[in-house]
């Protein structure tokens, strides 16, 4: 079974939503382009000053993505 790993992009300061909510619609573009086998996404608002924009991808492919996109962590999604 390949895991899926969830790669985040941390967004901080008063425009930190708008921002992580905006990256999200280009990680979308990027599993278009890429032809990914997963289209999971997604953001979300931690506080007022911390957003997250996420993408998650199996495994074989997180090298790449993580070279190509430079997320600030990850981890195994479940």
């Amino acid at each position: 079974m390949n895991r899926k790993i969830k790669l985040i992009w941390d967004f901080r300061g008063p425009a930190a939503a708008k921002t992580a909510e905006h990256h999200e619609i280009h990680l979308k573009e990027y599993i278009v382009i890429e032809k990914l086998p997963l289209n999971i996404t997604g953001f979300n608002i931690l506080n007022e000053m911390h957003a997250i924009a996420f993408m998650v991808v199996e495994e074989a492919q997180m090298i790449a993505v993580r070279d190509a996109l430079k997320p600030h962590r990850g981890e195994v999604y479940e």
